[in-house]
């Protein structure tokens, strides 16, 4: 069996905490009352345990729990996608919503933007281009007019197409929306992500659109990256699936930015 080793220490985490941890990993956070029901143990019990993971550098303490300490790299691409699947879905149901057929799309790379095609399936007449390799498989047997992989070096680790082919592709295009998605948001509104080159792509697609729509899960406000995209303001729709910090909402509050909370039901 697989544990989880302290750096600071030869001691190994007990299975109650590598199950912590595997939750951690899959959800993003925890909270100590759920975790002490869940195990039949005291919460006094789980707040030692959590205190073992922050030690170890694998967690951080919030308010009533923990969250996963993520670094200045992103998540392997395959665990992104089983993260807050409920609100991806919500919030690409919503974004899909707002796509009317016989229309043109940019989608870029993300496991939210994947979800977004996942709901575009019944849409007709639809024009996407794309820098991401996995919408591919989903979109290519829809009722498309076309669909346009942006040519250019392809990320491995994710599927994404980077680059400066992929750059003058997008040049040649003006699409009526770019749904765009992020790695990292930040309160004072920066948008933000990991990779400089997949920020100059996805900025280079919401040049090349007339409608600008973020998609992104309220997780993204725990993550930090070092590359601004752009800013909230800068966008016409911002899709989330839950209220976000109070700073980003005064950010856009008297601008021409629309805020949209999707209807997360697993979300208070």
């Amino acid at each position: 069996m697989y544990t989880q080793m302290n750096i600071a220490s030869p001691m190994p985490l007990t299975p109650r905490q590598d199950l912590i941890l595997k939750t951690l990993r899959r959800d993003g956070r925890v909270g100590v009352d759920e975790l002490a029901e869940q195990m039949a143990v005291a919460t006094q019990t789980i707040r030692r345990d959590l205190s073992v993971l922050c030690e170890a550098g694998l967690a951080t303490r919030t308010h009533g729990g923990a969250k996963l300490m993520q670094s200045g790299t992103a998540i392997a691409y395959e665990n992104r996608r089983l993260q807050h699947t409920a609100a991806k879905q919500a919030i690409a149901k919503t974004a899909a919503g707002l796509i009317q057929n016989n229309t043109s799309l940019a989608l870029n790379i993300g496991t939210t933007t994947e979800q977004v095609a996942e709901h575009l399936r019944l849409h007709s007449g639809l024009t996407v281009i794309t820098n991401n390799t996995n919408i591919v498989p989903i979109l290519r047997r829809t009722d498309l007019t076309s669909l346009v992989l942006i040519g250019g070096e392809i990320r491995l680790s994710d599927g994404a197409v980077v680059g400066g082919d992929a750059l003058d592709t997008i040049a040649k295009y003006k699409v009526d929306t770019a749904i765009i998605g992020a790695s990292s948001l930040d309160p004072d509104g920066a948008v933000l992500d990991f990779d400089q080159r997949e920020v100059m792509v996805a900025r280079a697609l919401l040049n090349a659109a007339r409608q600008k729509i973020l998609v992104a899960d309220v997780s993204k406000f725990d993550a930090t990256a070092p590359h601004k995209i752009c800013t909230a303001t800068d966008l016409d729709v911002i899709i989330l699936n839950a209220p976000p910090p109070a700073p980003f909402a005064a950010r856009i509050e008297n601008s021409q930015t629309k805020l949209i909370i999707a209807d997360d039901p697993n979300h208070d």
